[in-house]
């Protein structure tokens, strides 16, 4: 009996170890390491801008449809949260509503990364109020500085402008790791102080939910939020370089009329990274896509000339 229990002892042991083997195969199968301790090249790690997620989450889900063993993990962590990801080495594409700042590219150069900025489209950052309010017909950059600095001395709309209602405004801006955060501080309040009362969120949809339910609400954030949510929001002309009133649209924010706020919108990609094979199609995907999904998503394209100058970066990074 002992030496029939022996025998059925060691048969169950060598079961186990082939199982394992054949699990850690399938493993290496499945994970074609590409040497710098990251994920596998089946799994796309990306984050940052909630600005840019809207294009990134289109062509992520078009290009996994066509792909179905390859997934694109897609964070929101505002610019500023996606850079500090991307330094640390935990993803392999950055979303930016802002260009990468001196002490970023710093930190990336410590740690010994190298990463190539892409432009995947224009976007308006565009100031919104309630669909109640019928005052509001148009405001200055020097109006808006007045109203979101901690020092403006503004609480109502008529602090604002002489006629408009003593109604006491409520504030929703993006939060401070956001690229539009940063953007509209760089504009508007010129280093002062952002008022202390404004509700902040890294969620764009937050924002637009607020200013949605208040009468007396005012924000701001992507044109692609507005376009989708312009039913229940109306949109603020702003004053331009030119002295002329204009409205966020396709057509203003490529031809730079809206301006200060037309934009463009960035991907940075770690060179290393597209040396794995997975990484190099998504971001070859992504460019070859990103001017339909902007305009998809209610954002303007790039001309198609500079999506063709990224490709050859792109294959020139590879290797191809």
């Amino acid at each position: 009996m002992k030496s029939k229990s022996l025998i059925l002892t060691l048969g169950m042991s060598l079961l186990v170890l082939l199982l394992a083997a054949c699990g850690n195969a399938e493993g290496s199968k499945n994970s074609e390491g590409n040497g710098d301790g990251e994920k596998s090249t089946k799994e796309i790690m990306v984050d940052g801008s909630s600005t840019v997620f809207p294009i990134m989450e289109a062509v992520a889900e078009e290009y996994q449809a066509a792909n179905p063993d390859t997934r694109v993990n897609i964070g929101v962590s505002g610019s500023g949260g996606g850079f500090e990801k991307f330094v640390a080495g935990e993803t392999h594409i950055s979303n930016a509503s802002r260009p990468i700042k001196e002490e970023e590219k710093a930190l990336l150069e410590e740690n010994g990364i190298e990463y190539t900025e892409f432009e995947v489209a224009l976007d308006g950052l565009s100031i919104v109020v309630n669909k109640e309010n019928d005052w509001v017909d148009q405001l200055t950059v020097e109006e808006l500085t007045k109203m979101w600095s901690e020092d403006g001395g503004v609480k109502t709309w008529a602090d604002v402008r002489e006629g408009w209602p003593d109604k006491e405004i409520e504030f929703y801006s993006p939060g401070a790791d956001s690229g539009t955060f940063d953007y509209f501080s760089e504009v508007v309040l010129e280093d002062k102080q952002i008022r202390q009362d404004a509700s902040l969120s890294e969620d764009d949809n937050v924002l637009v939910q607020g200013v949605t339910g208040s009468p007396n609400g005012i924000g701001y954030f992507g044109y692609a939020y507005y376009a989708e949510n312009k039913d229940n929001l109306k949109v603020v002309p702003i004053v331009n370089s030119d002295g002329e009133a204009v409205k966020p649209s396709q057509e203003t924010i490529q031809s730079g009329e809206y301006n200060p706020f037309s934009r463009p919108l960035f991907i940075y990609v770690k060179n290393e990274a597209l040396q794995n094979d997975s990484v190099y199609e998504f971001t070859k995907y992504t460019l070859e896509n990103a001017g339909e999904m902007a305009k998809a998503v209610g954002y303007v394209a790039k001309p198609e000339s500079k999506y063709e100058e990224a490709l050859k970066k792109v294959e020139e990074l590879a290797g191809k």
